[in-house]
């Protein structure tokens, strides 16, 4: 009997039409003489679908007609197993669950990413491929990021972080402290968005205030950096686990402007062209560095991966300074877009066989998992008695 991996995507994000791109190239990859696969649409307000016209990407062109050709999903535990089950139940035929073996997230950004999707996993009892709730709400706050690898002795920028609030009603002291701690040019970035959404380079006093207010629109806290004027960035994947993994080659993409926009890691195919996720993304790959260089940023790749306790695969983003040959991990993609592919194709491993090996870690962590106790057998409840006076009034 195949494996049923249900395809979890799109979700409350400013990166839910991405996570659709990434998904329907991840179920073409597949390998469906080994797997079933049910595509799980889960909508800007939250309610999941599933149906065969999920496969194609042509059909999100038209959301009304997708939705009403799909049908609503919820899932449930039953037994000792997940089944997803049908809301939108025709009345005089009763559509079957569908047992479901393996919860695949392909989301990028808040409310999916950022361990949210995780924890309902878990709350399931459903085996996953990704990171957990912990890794994944790490790699997404970009300021706890930085704190994780500062104490791990891994290399990062120094920064500030503020709230929205604290900007609104102290906008004139956050703003010195800028100038004196970071200084021109600096990066103000969304502390929990991917993609370079609310991204801005500011390279004098009179741009920062826009800067700020761009990104508070999008996230209730700010990071804000110094800028390398000397930069090239250079990205690795890491696929595995917290006690074995491997990085791929790295990669150098090619930029528009002084960083690396939306724009440019979705949009940048041909006129007329359908994106293509991330994989539409102009790049060099391998990188044009040194060999020594390269293997420094692998190295780092899989330090970073095992030090916020990492699962599946990854795309780490690192800063290089020219002047200086320093690197600096800038932000970790926990659910990459397009899940860095190409960088394993490049590698030497197929996208099909890697999706094999992810599967493979997302039921060994869960045997890990099923080896360790979490509940313990008690008679506590046996002796409460509450009467009518509440629990001030209970007697053990």
């Amino acid at each position: 009997m195949k494996t049923n991996i249900a395809v979890f995507f799109g979700c409350r994000s400013v990166e839910h039409e991405v996570s659709i791109i990434s998904a329907v190239q991840a179920m073409h990859a597949i390998n469906r003489e080994k797997y079933d696969v049910t595509p799980v649409y889960v909508a800007k307000d939250g309610t999941m679908y599933s149906g065969e016209n999920l496969f194609e990407i042509e059909n999100f062109r038209d959301m009304k007609t997708l939705k009403d050709n799909a049908k609503k999903v919820t899932f449930l535990r039953e037994g000792s197993g997940v089944v997803m089950h049908t809301l939108s139940q025709k009345r005089f035929k009763k559509i079957p669950d569908v047992a479901v073996d393996l919860a695949f997230p392909i989301v990028h950004g808040t409310n999916c990413e950022d361990g949210t999707m995780a924890g309902y996993f878990e709350f399931l009892g459903l085996p996953y491929i990704s990171c957990d709730i912990i890794s994944a709400a790490v790699g997404m706050d970009k300021a706890v990021f930085k704190d994780v690898l500062k104490a791990a002795s891994l290399p990062v920028l120094d920064c500030i972080r503020f709230r929205a609030r604290e900007y609104t009603l102290n906008k004139q002291a956050i703003t010195n402290k800028i100038k004196a701690e970071v200084g021109f040019p600096l990066i103000v970035k969304p502390i929990n968005l991917g993609s370079s959404v609310g991204i801005t380079k500011v390279n004098q006093e009179s741009e920062l205030d826009d800067a700020i207010r761009l990104g508070i629109s999008y996230s209730d806290a700010i990071l804000v950096e110094k800028a390398i004027s000397n930069l090239r960035e250079i990205n690795c994947s890491v696929l595995g686990d917290s006690d074995e993994c491997e990085a791929s080659v790295c990669e150098e993409p090619f930029m528009n402007d002084e960083i690396l926009s939306y724009e440019d890691k979705y949009m940048g195919g041909a006129k007329g062209e359908a994106s293509k996720g991330m994989a539409s993304l102009g790049r060099k790959i391998p990188a044009d560095i040194s060999e020594e260089k390269s293997n420094e940023i692998r190295e780092l790749s899989c330090k970073i991966f095992k030090a916020i306790g990492a699962n599946g695969v990854v795309r780490i983003d690192f800063l290089l300074d020219t002047e200086t040959d320093k690197v600096y991990a800038n932000e970790i993609n926990t659910i990459p877009g397009s899940l860095a592919f190409y960088l394993w194709e490049a590698t030497g491993i197929k996208y099909t066989e890697m999706i094999d090996k992810l599967v493979e870690i997302a039921f060994r962590r869960q045997r890990n998992r099923d080896n360790l106790t979490f509940t313990i057998d008690t008679n506590i409840l046996s002796g409460v008695s509450f009467g009518t006076k509440g629990a001030k009034g209970a007697k053990f």
